[in-house]
């Protein structure tokens, strides 16, 4: 298991570019980040160095955000880690919604909104998870 004093956001997006954005905004913020390309590596990597946070599109290869989210929910150790989803998806918030995700930010995002979300979620939790709240969907 991955060791770290800085809370961990888990980035989970097949857009290399978006992933590479989003762990140079989160690092420069004090979080430790982990991406991966699909659901299935990101599962693997969760269980390694339990996320404070999941940031999670729905479209993906190899292993979308919606079977992610199932397997998640399955998984003792990680079903209490909040996800908020990332995604260009038309129906994203009604997805997010129906899988119980803890917010959703439709693609394009601005990136202090992304922040302000990641920070609500990953308050003081350099240790570990901490469990999310209900689905509310982030302010336009």
């Amino acid at each position: 298991m991955i060791r770290t004093l800085m809370p961990i956001v888990l980035v989970v997006d097949d857009d290399p570019e978006l992933r590479v954005l989003l762990e140079t905004c989160l690092r420069v913020e004090g979080y430790d980040v982990v991406t991966a390309e699909n659901g299935s590596d990101a599962l693997s990597l969760a269980k390694q160095a339990p996320p404070c946070l999941i940031l999670l599109d729905l479209m993906m290869p190899v292993m979308d955000g919606i079977e992610f989210r199932r397997a998640q929910q399955r998984a003792p150790d990680l079903r209490d880690v909040p996800v908020v989803c990332l995604s260009a998806h038309h129906n994203a918030r009604q997805t997010a919604s129906d899988l119980g995700l803890n917010d959703c930010l439709g693609k394009p995002f601005d990136l202090d909104d992304l922040i302000a979300v990641v920070r609500r979620h990953c308050r003081e939790t350099p240790a570990g998870v901490s469990p999310g709240s209900s689905f509310r969907p982030a302010e336009s």
